[in-house]
């Protein structure tokens, strides 16, 4: 399972810190879901986040992984409204379409252009951790969803509305 936070300073976004849980030497699956839920209240305890992005849930082929998958999402949701942080939910195609202005891109372009985004300098060893950030990145590109003004759909939306961003 992969984490990100960033910090929302104005209109820079910028990492804090991002990593992966590792839980393959865990024997079960409720011990796994155990460690997700207390790391994921160790993570909000510590950064003291506003709110929790995540990715949807998303259909596939395996019915046993998507719901090993709804589990560890589930939990993870649990520990965040213990805490009374608030949930945002974000489809996987949206998040790509708002990091890299294409909706199919691979894991390997998410990386690429948040390394380029927040100026990250090595390359993680697992995508579970850039694609963790991709989320929080993806909502801080949403803005409020109460705020329009603040909404972008991709980098065009947000370009088109910050032209002092664009570097050339």
């Amino acid at each position: 399972m992969g984490y990100g936070l960033i910090s929302c300073q104005g209109d820079e976004p910028s990492l804090i810190t991002m990593g992966v849980l590792q839980l393959g030497k865990l024997p079960n699956q409720a011990l796994k879901l155990q460690r997700i839920f207390e790391k994921t209240l160790a993570l909000i305890d510590e950064y003291h986040p506003d709110e929790l992005a995540i990715e949807a849930p998303f259909f596939g082929k395996n019915v046993q992984s998507m719901l090993k998958l709804g589990r560890a999402q589930g939990v993870a949701m649990a520990a965040c409204l213990h805490r009374e942080v608030p949930i945002r939910e974000y489809s996987p195609r949206k998040i790509k379409q708002a990091i890299t202005g294409r909706g199919n891109a691979s894991k390997e372009q998410v990386s690429g252009m948040l390394m380029r985004l927040l100026s990250i300098v090595e390359a993680p060893a697992y995508f579970d951790a850039t694609d963790a950030v991709a989320v929080a990145v993806c909502h801080f590109f949403q803005g409020d969803q109460q705020d329009d003004s603040k909404r972008f759909s991709g980098w065009k939306a947000f370009l088109d509305q910050n032209p002092d961003r664009l570097i050339k």
